[in-house]
């Protein structure tokens, strides 16, 4: 009898693409603002190690989710470009061996504007990156060294320039509101800058207080001076203007891009499609037989190596969502789309439909808007009190 094909399962989410995520953990210092699965090592990891327990990982999620069609794949950290061009090459190889590979996928790489991690990238560019990320985060000398960063302005701006040279797609990010000494003129002279290098894509995050960081640490103890809302209220609204001034308007939050210049991954988040997380501390949304499962992995690298070593994957949570957890997951990464939400495909995820009388109260309130078409999105206002938007919502 002829062996059956495996079913893939019918659900509302292929719309939006298939990604996978692979998550290299390892940095040459650890940032006082970041709160990622990130780690400062001695001694370099050993790479031909990794590349076997990533393909061991790899084989572990295509069993899981068949017949799937990968439209973007994203290398993210920790910090990505410290990885050799072979090992992001060996990576992409073990994809393309489980999954169909979109010929138009977006593969993309995070990179820190060191002078010797930009010379690389003519090394990723040949193993099949066609997009690099580059975490310039200041434009500002004194400003990068008090985030801890390892590069100056001038090797921010150099690295900008390689990237610009081996790739058509590239984008970078800044940091605001990351002192309480950043005026507006000040972040309006910097963002004025960051636009005449970028080609179609800015990541423009307002500094958040994380716990378990240096920064929350300054923070409690007086050391650390951010400005209060309203001011980054204010810095934000400059933000919107410039960018859009500029032809990059703002499509989520927190990125600006030339219309078609969108980050492909990072839709298929936003627009709630699947993803395969592989790696130390990823994290994924795959939708099997049983459902659609919420999972990630070991954090620590070395505890997940020998983990996928022994058991061939080492997933730390791998739980089913509910209905009503997917309709949050939808509203929470949905409504940070300029475009906004399908109430449809959110009665599909959830099993209800939103409440009218909430929708219509956000709506008179200048917090929500329809769309053509019939989405529902946040306005500006919105957007800036977004978290209560979106629990009014779901309430």
């Amino acid at each position: 009898m002829a062996e059956r094909e495996p079913r893939v399962p019918q659900h509302p989410t292929g719309d939006a693409g298939f990604a996978v995520y692979v998550h290299w953990p390892f940095c040459l210092a650890k940032c006082p603002y970041c709160d990622f699965n990130s780690h400062v090592r001695h001694s370099p990891p050993d790479q031909a190690r990794y590349i076997a327990a990533f393909r061991r990982e790899i084989a572990h999620r295509a069993a899981l989710a068949p017949g799937r069609t990968v439209s973007s794949i994203f290398f993210g950290g920790g910090t990505p470009s410290l990885m050799e061009g072979r090992t992001v090459g060996a990576i992409l190889d073990a994809i393309g061996e489980h999954w169909a590979v979109d010929p138009k996928c977006e593969v993309s790489l995070e990179a820190n504007p060191t002078s010797v991690e930009a010379g690389r990238f003519q090394d990723f560019r040949a193993a099949g990156v066609n997009r690099v990320s580059l975490g310039v985060q200041a434009l500002n000398d004194a400003d990068l060294k008090a985030l801890g960063r390892m590069h100056s302005t001038q090797e921010a701006l150099d690295a900008v320039a390689i990237a610009r040279r081996y790739f058509e797609r590239y984008s970078f990010d800044l940091i605001y509101a990351r002192s309480a000494g950043q005026t507006p003129e000040l972040w309006r002279a910097e963002l004025e800058l960051a636009i005449s290098h970028a080609a179609e894509h800015l990541s423009l995050y307002q500094l958040t207080i994380e716990p378990d960081t240096m920064f929350e640490r300054l923070y409690r103890a007086g050391k650390l001076s951010i400005p209060d809302h309203e001011a980054g209220a204010a810095l934000y609204e400059i933000t919107q203007e410039i960018t859009a001034k500029h032809g990059l308007p703002v499509y989520e939050i927190s990125n600006h891009a030339r219309p078609g210049a969108e980050c492909r991954h990072n839709l298929v988040y936003w627009r709630y499609g699947e993803y395969a997380g592989v790696g130390p501390g990823a994290h994924g949304r795959l939708v099997t037989e049983a459902g659609r499962m919420a999972q990630s992995t070991e954090k620590a690298p070395e505890l997940w190596l020998e983990r996928v070593e022994a058991e061939g994957q080492a997933l730390i949570e791998d739980e089913l969502l509910n209905a009503e957890a997917q309709g949050d997951e939808y509203l929470l990464m949905g409504l940070r789309l300029v475009e906004g939400i399908d109430p449809a495909k959110f009665a599909t995820l959830a099993g209800r439909t939103l409440k009218t009388s909430r929708v219509n109260s956000l709506v008179d309130q200048g917090l929500l808007t329809y769309k053509l078409g019939g989405k529902l999105a946040a306005t500006p206002d919105g957007a800036l009190v977004l978290d209560a938007v979106v629990a009014d919502l779901a309430a």
